[in-house]
This record gives structure tokens, C-alpha cells and sequence, in this order.
């Protein structure tokens, strides 16, 4: 079977998740944490090389402020507890986003985190918080016109191949398959440019319900695709 090298995925379904249920929202976050363990381990035993997670959108700041607050802490409770267990698998943690919308104390052990995982040489586990797609885009334009108004760069040097470098996702593999869990069919703002030949797998199944049966579905499908980057089909 054919194994991405990258995986990205937008973890849907939470709160609908808790709602069925009639539990609070934050248990559905809490119940969907879960659900990153398994497909962070699932994906390390196949050899993926990239797995990257939607875990909180620049929109999201537009959620209640109970709701945002409890996500905060809930952010800051799992970098905690889980670097020792990635440590001892060897993942290698990269959070992309704008982190300034964060306390300072999730900032520093975001940093911190990092930093103690950045030597560790198996997967590559990139947490997207804060993070949207434009934001990403707009915040690489800056950076580049930056480095042409310093004489770093010409104009002439910001090709596709060289703007790519000023992304989050610069130094990763491109995206090969994009799943969104609970049955939405949009992209919400997510890595717009790094998706742009990626195959799309959408599932009803909702976040916390997604294991490593339903990765394995998706992965079957992407080796169904026939995938052409754009090129005609050879007859």
C-alpha cells in the first residue's frame, strides 16, 4: 500500500460530538484529544513522515469566551503530558500559527515543547493553532517583501519554489492527502496553498469517534486516486 507522506486533517465534529451525548463542548475537545493519540500513533507506525493537525483556526477566537478560555487550558494541559510520551517515540513536535493570540504560559510551552522535541528524527507531528490558510499566505508575503526591501532577495527571486519558503509548511513534504472528519465538505481556511494537489478524503465519522480503522479507510482511498499533478493521463 502506498503511504502518504504527508497527512493533514481538519478534526470536525467535537462539539457535535458532546451534543448528541448531552455533555458539555469541552468534553467532546477532551474525547477528541484521545482521538489524536491514536492517529498520532497510527501514523507513526506506517512511516508517515508529516502528519498535520487543524487543532485550532484563527475563526475559532470568535467562540464564546468561556468556550476559547477552556480550549486555551485544554491546549496547555496536553503540551504538558504529552511531550514525554512523543519524546519516547520519537516525534519531533512544530506548531504553526499566530501564537501571540495565547497566554504567555502556552507560548512559553509551545516554545519549550519544541525545543525539546526538534532533535527527535521520526515523525513530524505540525499542531496548526491560531492558524488560517490566508493569515499563512499574507504573513509569507511580508516576510518576502521584507527580504527585498533588505536586498536579501530580488523581486525576480520570489518564484513559487521561493515563496514557499517564507510558509509554515516550508521545510515539510507537500500534502498528499486531506481528511476533515463529521461530514462537512469545506476547507475552512486550511493550509490553502500547501493542499493545492492533495487528494480530499471527507468522512461523516466525528473527531472523537475517528481511529485507526477510519485512517485506514482513508488511506485506502488516496491509493485509489489516480493522481496527475495537473498532466494529462498518458493513453
Amino acid at each position: 500500500m502506498n503511504i502518504p507522506k504527508h497527512i493533514a486533517i481538519i478534526m470536525d465534529g467535537n462539539g457535535r460530538w458532546a451534543s448528541k451525548r448531552s455533555l458539555p463542548r469541552i468534553v467532546g475537545h477532551q474525547q477528541g484529544v484521545k482521538a489524536v493519540r491514536t492517529v498520532v500513533k497510527a501514523c507513526g507506525a506506517m512511516g508517515v513522515q508529516t502528519l498535520t493537525l487543524f487543532a485550532f483556526s484563527s475563526e475559532n477566537k470568535n467562540r464564546s469566551t468561556e468556550e476559547v478560555s477552556l480550549l486555551f487550558k485544554l491546549f496547555l494541559s496536553v503540551l504538558k503530558q504529552e511531550v514525554k510520551k512523543l519524546n519516547k517515540h520519537n516525534v519531533r513536535l512544530k506548531i504553526i500559527g499566530d501564537l501571540s493570540l495565547f497566554p504567555e504560559n502556552v507560548q512559553k510551552t509551545a516554545i519549550e515543547a519544541q525545543a525539546q522535541l526538534s532533535e527527535n528524527t521520526g515523525l513530524t507531528l505540525v499542531i496548526a493553532a491560531n492558524y488560517g490558510g490566508q493569515w499563512d499566505i499574507a504573513h509569507a508575503a511580508k516576510q518576502a517583501a521584507e527580504a527585498v526591501v533588505k536586498g536579501d532577495i530580488t523581486p525576480e527571486d520570489i518564484t513559487i519554489e521561493g515563496f514557499s519558503n517564507y510558509l509554515c509548511l516550508a521545510n515539510e513534504p507537500a500534502v498528499d492527502l486531506l481528511i476533515r472528519s463529521s461530514g462537512e465538505l469545506r476547507i475552512s481556511n486550511f493550509l490553502l496553498w500547501d493542499i493545492a494537489y492533495s487528494e480530499l478524503y471527507f468522512t461523516d465519522t466525528l473527531w472523537p469517534d475517528f481511529d485507526a480503522t477510519e485512517l485506514q479507510k482513508a488511506i485506502e482511498s488516496f491509493n485509489y486516486r489516480d493522481r496527475r499533478f495537473g498532466s494529462r493521463k498518458e493513453n
